[in-house]
């Protein structure tokens, strides 16, 4: 663990045109619980900023896609053309008319942070570097990263390509979650390519209990930024730090927030096992929820829906009775058998008895094209309290949506 000063000197939440720690302009930062998606601190984090090599991050996440639908294998040897050797440093020094194996370009772009090595990826993937732009940026908006924009596959100065500190946060949850079998990469600590040692750039691992990831940038525009997620007691946390003066400070920085997270996370959610095994559904909560209705949560992106198409327009299809109108819902699904929607909302009730100590459980029987399924939804919840629900749910692959009061899901 590393010393640091007292964190109540540098906690700003959302304070405007924060400067860095270290007197830099332009800091941003966010931690956040990836468990929940909730924010546990954060520094102007939706401040437009330039990437520098986070953004290789998106270049990874597209080639594990690759990787799991087939197009590219870890074995494969791909081409490296000259504007992938025509790279500037960090590199691997890769040669025109070589080869280089995706897995071992994986390996050079995760510890030397290899420029050349990120563009054979992505003329691999995209056909071009342009192409793989707008893959990435595609990608970014489908993943919940509205802010963010991407030109090129390596973070080489480029005035708009630009994220910001949440959109990171949400792409190092999606890496650790949607590829889990790939992201033990991020933790290599040295890599040898052609005789020539390259050690992770990730310094802060080597001294920061339970960190195993994810990744540094640098460009003079940004100032030295990381994406770094550690577990502890159960516990993950991903932290994101933009505009660092030096390697070194950023680090110490990172290391600051996430002790300090850590103990807010290690308490809330010792707090929560206690609420959830004491709770009792025939009592009412009274203001036991007010804290974790102030609670703000990052939308963390999920898994697609497992139900057939039908089953689907079934569960767009307006209602036989509408549920009470009276505040907000949060559908968790639609099933085929109604006894297993309440049962799903009474687990949902359960696992977060404060937020929703006071909604009612609505099931609701809707056909279309001859098929019946059964929408599950809490009503009569906050906007605030159904949003950060629905964030919670979807970081756990269910399905959620918020719904307005007196407004039904379209056909």
């Amino acid at each position: 663990m590393v010393p640091a000063p007292s964190f109540a000197k540098i906690h700003h939440k959302h304070h405007k045109s924060h400067a860095g720690v270290d007197g830099s302009a332009s800091y941003a930062d966010i931690v956040i619980d990836a468990e929940s998606g909730r924010i546990l601190h954060a520094t102007d984090p939706d401040m437009l900023r330039h990437p520098a090599s986070l953004t290789k991050m998106m270049t990874l996440y597209l080639t594990f896609e690759a990787i799991e639908n087939g197009q590219l294998r870890l074995d494969q040897s791909l081409p490296i053309s000259a504007n992938a050797a025509e790279q500037s440093p960090s590199k691997l020094g890769l040669r025109r008319g070589q080869h280089i194996k995706v897995e071992d370009a994986i390996l050079g772009v995760v510890t030397e942070s290899a420029n050349d090595a990120a563009m054979v990826l992505a003329e691999a993937i995209g056909g071009s570097e342009s192409h793989f732009g707008e893959m990435m940026t595609q990608k970014a908006h489908a993943l919940g990263m509205a802010h963010s924009n991407f030109h090129n596959p390596n973070g080489l100065p480029d005035p708009v390509q630009v994220t910001t500190a949440r959109d990171m946060a949400v792409l190092g949850h999606a890496l650790i979650y949607h590829f889990s079998q790939f992201y033990p990469y991020f933790g290599t600590p040295s890599f040898t390519y052609a005789g020539v040692r390259h050690p992770n750039h990730n310094h802060l691992m080597e001294r920061y209990q339970g960190m195993d990831g994810i990744k540094t940038g640098y460009i003079r525009a940004s100032g030295f930024n990381l994406v770094a997620s550690a577990e502890r007691d159960n516990v993950r946390l991903i932290g994101v730090v933009f505009g660092g003066h030096s390697a070194t400070a950023r680090d110490n920085q990172m290391a600051l927030l996430l002790d300090e997270a850590f103990e807010k996370a290690q308490q809330e959610h010792r707090s929560q096992r206690m609420v959830s095994a004491t709770w009792n559904p025939n009592y009412p909560q009274g203001d036991s929820a007010s804290s974790d209705e102030q609670a703000e949560y990052v939308a963390l992106p999920g898994k697609a829906s497992s139900l057939s198409p039908k089953a689907v327009a079934a569960a767009a299809a307006p209602p036989v009775a509408e549920p009470p109108a009276s505040g907000w819902g949060i559908q968790i699904g639609a099933f085929n058998d109604p006894d297993v929607g309440r049962q799903a909302l009474a687990s949902v009730v359960k696992a977060m008895p404060q937020l929703l100590a006071h909604v009612a459980p609505v099931v609701q029987e809707v056909s279309a094209g001859g098929i019946t399924v059964y929408r599950a939804r809490l009503q009569g919840a906050d906007e605030k309290t159904a949003r950060s629900v629905c964030a919670y749910l979807i970081r756990h692959g269910q399905n959620c949506l918020t719904v307005a009061p007196e407004v039904t899901i379209p056909n």
